[in-house]
């Protein structure tokens, strides 16, 4: 069993990198691919505790992109050598987006009365700080009582506070994960679209862009999604990725390798696949 979709908390996970491969290892994962938001921090962290683990530890990263006017995460696999230079010195110009974001976010939640600064923030989600970091700071400040209602009441996309920051086209991101040596997939298709004929030809679409690979399972999906993203695979020729998503606490109702109730399970055969579909 392997686990191609994971966060730390370098992005908004809730474990370091070497408590994520330790759990991991707890898990009996074969392999494990870290894929936090905008940064490889840590993937770069977890390298030697994987190494002293016997871990196949795979390099990835979670891209927010602009389809339309969507909102839609695209992961980026660098199965066979790490990521180039420019391709970091670009998510390094995202990262400040993400910054400037926060700012704003700060200035809207003190605006409605929140005591809460920027400071605390960075100290409760480190170099890369989002949105749940937030949210857990209201809670233990007794401003709302749950995540959830944080998320609700001020942070969601539809909520009082929120703030869009700036994201790269999803063409864009293909082009610049593909030319850095990755394979782009487009996580979590269900959250594109629930339709299944409008996003069999936003699929269609991404595939044209450059897309090379599908979520095809993830803890979201249903035995019927898996199907229908694998029949998608197979139709556009794009390779097949998994995973849980695993955020940690951040996501409690989610586990390593087994996602929700258990019922994950990404065999070997897909990194296997991956690596030879990401040499031809």
């Amino acid at each position: 069993m392997i686990d191609l979709h994971s966060h730390t908390d370098q992005s908004d996970g809730s474990l370091s990198a070497r408590e994520l491969v330790a759990a991991a290892a707890e898990a009996k994962l074969e392999a494990l691919a870290i894929t936090d938001h905008d940064t490889f921090a840590g993937y770069d962290l977890a390298v030697p505790y994987a190494a002293e683990a016997g871990l196949d530890l795979v390099c990835g990263i979670e891209l927010s992109t602009k389809y339309g006017r969507q909102s839609v995460h695209l992961l980026g696999y660098f199965l066979n050598q790490g990521p180039s230079e420019e391709f970091r010195a670009w998510i390094t110009a995202l990262q400040r987006s993400r910054h400037s974001r926060n700012q704003q976010l700060v200035d809207l939640l003190r605006s409605k009365g929140f005591e809460i600064t920027l400071e605390e923030v960075y100290r409760r989600g480190g170099n890369l700080p989002g949105r749940p970091h937030f949210a857990a700071i209201l809670v233990e400040k007794g401003y709302v009582p749950t995540l959830q209602r944080a998320f609700d009441d001020y942070l969601d996309a539809s909520a009082s506070c929120y703030v869009q920051r700036e994201e790269p086209a999803f063409a864009e991101g293909v082009h610049r994960i593909a030319s850095a040596g990755g394979l782009p997939s487009l996580a979590h298709p269900g959250r594109v679209s629930r339709e299944l004929p409008i996003l069999k030809e936003i699929v269609r679409d991404m595939q044209t862009m450059g897309l090379q690979g599908i979520e095809v399972f993830h803890s979201d999906h249903t035995i019927q999604d898996v199907e229908s993203y694998r029949s998608f695979a197979q139709q556009f020729s794009l390779a097949v990725t998994g995973g849980s998503d695993f955020h940690g606490s951040t996501k409690p109702g989610v586990a390593l390798g087994t996602g929700i109730h258990g019922t994950l399970n990404v065999p070997r055969e897909v990194l296997l696949l991956l690596r030879r579909f990401s040499i031809t």
